[in-house]
């Protein structure tokens, strides 16, 4: 068994965050991460640029630098495997938290296993889930979306030169990945259940689109919803009727969401409009001592501006802490 004060699910930029905030007050957190060192950034479109701007996403007070207007997804990685390589950031990678119990005496207990299946247990205090949620794609929950055309995830256009791909959804993923598909001579369908253009779209990239779109080389879609896909073709429903399109691909970028069943299974209840039950001002569940960092906490869809609000979470778990007794300020 082993002992440690606090104990952080997940080491992204906000898990690593919190990390770096409690090390201010004399905490030196361990991190269990599933996999590696910000693994959804590593799993973002291969060229992809950041939304926010490089100081909106800096963590522990350590300057991110760029030489363009927006970060890089490579930049982020180099970014946050640096920073937390130079805070000297506890991590095991590569090892899965499959229980959080907690104990009679106080604290949580978490059962864990490693990449050799092998089982580890660990005490800590408090635990602080930061976990993402690129492992829990929005399903779309109709015939055909598990045939190996399909993919929830989109890396690069590359693959997808002179077929016909079929996009579903119209966020700035979506958009983004039309662009790219266009650029490699995919033939691209979007098909977007609302009935205008999303404004959440870039506004410095919509121009482009719409452009694309009223030259025909991109099919938009509005008001339709993809009801089902087979090995040749998806079936397309909207208020003009149904119809079917030639298709080689589906790339279905409906968004994530965090592992409810996660958190319900060490007692955390989920509100009605489905997100955890959490205290806004130190980020505390109904658990005593369970916490959440990052978008796991998110009140609306998922997606990496959310690194702006959630690095200052581990911020106010450190200020609760100290404030209810369970560590000493420095």
């Amino acid at each position: 068994m082993n002992d440690e004060q606090i104990i952080i699910i997940g080491a992204g930029p906000c898990g690593l965050a919190a990390a770096i905030e409690l090390q201010a007050i004399g905490v030196d957190a361990l991190i269990i991460e599933k996999r590696n060192v910000v693994y959804s950034i590593s799993q973002y479109p291969t060229y992809m640029h950041f939304f926010s701007s490089a100081e909106l996403l800096e963590i522990g007070d350590i300057p991110f630098t760029t030489a363009n207007e927006k970060p890089s997804r490579l930049e982020a990685l180099n970014y946050y495997r640096s920073v937390a390589l130079r805070r000297q950031v506890r991590t095991n990678a590569y090892e899965t938290v499959k229980t959080v119990t907690p104990l009679s005496g106080g604290g949580y207990e978490l059962s864990c296993e490693n990449r050799h299946g092998e089982t580890l247990r660990y005490r800590a205090k408090a635990v602080i889930i930061a976990t993402g949620y690129f492992d829990h794609p929005n399903q779309l929950g109709i015939p055909g979306e598990q045939l190996d055309k399909v993919s929830h995830f989109f890396r690069e256009a590359h693959p997808y030169t002179g077929m016909n791909v079929a996009i579903i959804g119209g966020s700035n993923s979506a958009i983004d990945a039309a662009l790219e598909l266009v650029r490699v001579g995919a033939h691209v369908t979007v098909i977007y259940r609302g009935d205008s253009y999303s404004s959440s779209i870039k506004p410095w990239v919509r121009p482009t689109f719409e452009s694309l779109v009223a030259k025909d080389k991109i099919a938009m879609r509005f008001s339709s919803r993809v009801v089902a896909i087979d090995s040749r073709s998806v079936t397309i429903e909207s208020p003009d009727g149904t119809d079917r399109i030639d298709n080689d691909f589906v790339l279905a970028l409906t968004g994530f969401h965090p592992d409810r069943n996660f958190l319900t299974s060490m007692g955390v209840t989920i509100e009605p409009e489905g997100y955890p039950t959490f205290n806004d001002e130190t980020m505390e569940t109904n658990v005593p001592g369970i916490y959440l960092a990052g978008v796991v906490a998110s009140r609306r869809e998922a997606n990496e501006i959310f690194i702006e609000s959630g690095r200052f979470h581990g911020r106010k778990i450190a200020a609760h802490l100290i404030a209810s007794g369970w560590i000493e300020d420095k």
